[in-house]
């Protein structure tokens, strides 16, 4: 059998929503055991939070819990309950890895933040993930990324001039987070084998999105010019958009960054007389009549089908490509080809599709192993083989409300 890069490493995961539990998917396809600390009592929010399993809601049943725990073991305890703390530290001392996404203090509250743990395990590494960090002014102000998004100034530039700020359906810094906090956790693992010490990492998701609006950053630093909505627009590329094709709901992004690609555009489109224009030979001449740019590219392509627009101009080194559905990206050939979704089948939601890593090792191959885990799945593995638990102290723990088995709160679908 193939090792895996993570193989042998164990990660005790009390994060939860997406940038977290993202790391520790990574971990997991990788070779990990990754064990989800929840409780019925307070849910992870993504647990309550459509799509669901044939539309109906349930604790078990949602696909976007799903697609960020594969590979994970789950089980269910009560942390404000003495017992459920005792049986979370004996977990966390058992880990290589502690994960937290929870309000700063939290943690802290219950002995299990990095100070208290590390005492009695020096080698622990244990990353938080949060919106703004763990310290400072505003490192208590708790939150979805739609707010972090606001907040590190994505909103602000999402959306039409004239309109008001769009959030990012997204939630956007939850999305890019990990993939900085990953390259951090391996690079602490590294630093534990080479001097047996472990590390505190401290995310603040904010900041890791900021790097994404360098150019409007960098803008007001330098120039002092306050970036602002432009819809689907560049300052630097004309036409720049998203263009209607024929079908129902069917479109196309072009772009078009140079003067060749111009040439190379106007000549796949048939040259129409109105690319001979003076107002369109030139970028600046193009961003001054932009609105007249679009409608007429507009027209084109509304009588044309999507897939052939972007597999034309892109013959001829034009940027385009269709504004794909979820239908299309399951009959993506390139998807297809790199086997980018895999099946698995989930105890409630049934056979359904993961999507692999993102990028594939050769050596080390990850794998999709195991769906998520339903709420509380693998209390007994967990607490007896993993923890050592007998079946009287799981049975005294059920009885007192530590091991949680019940969801008292109402579902939703908003």
């Amino acid at each position: 059998m193939i090792k895996r890069i993570f193989d042998g490493v164990k990660v005790a995961d009390f994060s939860w929503v997406a940038a977290g539990p993202q790391v520790g998917r990574e971990l997991a396809e990788h070779g990990a055991t990754v064990i989800r600390i929840e409780s019925h009592r307070r849910p992870d929010v993504i647990r309550l939070t459509p799509p669901f399993k044939d539309g109906i809601p349930g604790i078990d049943r949602s696909g976007f819990y799903a697609a960020y725990n594969v590979n994970k073991l789950g089980i269910s305890l009560d942390l404000n309950h003495q017992k459920g703390r005792a049986i979370a530290r004996k977990l966390a001392l058992w880990a290589d890895i502690v994960s937290d996404s929870m309000v700063p203090g939290t943690m802290k509250k219950w002995g299990l933040d990095y100070e208290s743990l590390s005492i009695e395990k020096p080698d622990l590494i244990y990353f938080s993930t949060n919106q703004q960090g763990q310290s400072g002014p505003h490192a208590r102000f708790a939150g979805y990324g739609a707010l972090a998004a606001a907040i590190g100034g994505f909103s602000q530039l999402t959306g039409l001039p004239d309109h008001e700020p769009l959030p990012l359906v997204n939630q956007y810094t939850d999305i890019v987070a990990p993939w900085y906090l990953i390259i951090a956790v391996v690079g602490a693992l590294r630093y534990r084998r080479k001097t047996g010490r472990g590390v505190n990492i401290d995310q603040a998701q904010i900041e890791a999105g900021l790097n994404f609006i360098g150019p409007a950053l960098l803008d007001y630093s330098v120039n002092g010019r306050i970036a602002n909505r432009d819809g689907n627009r560049d300052p630097y590329q004309a036409p720049h958009g998203i263009y209607p094709c024929r079908g129902k709901d069917r479109w196309v992004a072009i772009a078009v960054a140079t003067e060749e690609q111009w040439s190379a555009f106007c000549k796949a489109i048939g040259s129409p007389a109105w690319t001979a224009e003076q107002r369109f030979s030139t970028l600046e001449d193009r961003k001054a009549h932009e609105d007249e740019l679009d409608r007429h590219i507009a027209e084109w392509t509304s009588d044309q089908d999507a897939e052939a627009v972007m597999t034309s101009l892109q013959a001829v080194g034009v940027p385009a490509g269709v504004t794909q559905t979820a239908e299309d990206l399951f009959k993506d050939p390139q998807l297809a080809h790199r086997h980018h979704f895999q099946w698995l089948e989930h105890p409630v939601i049934g056979w359904h599709a993961y999507h692999s890593p993102a990028y594939r090792m050769s050596e080390t191959p990850a794998r999709l192993t195991s769906p998520a885990p339903c709420l509380g799945q693998h209390n007994q593995y967990v607490l007896q083989e993993i923890l050592g638990l007998t079946e009287d102290e799981m049975a005294d723990l059920l009885i007192e409300g530590v091991i949680t088995t019940e969801n008292d709160l109402p579902m939703t679908t908003e």
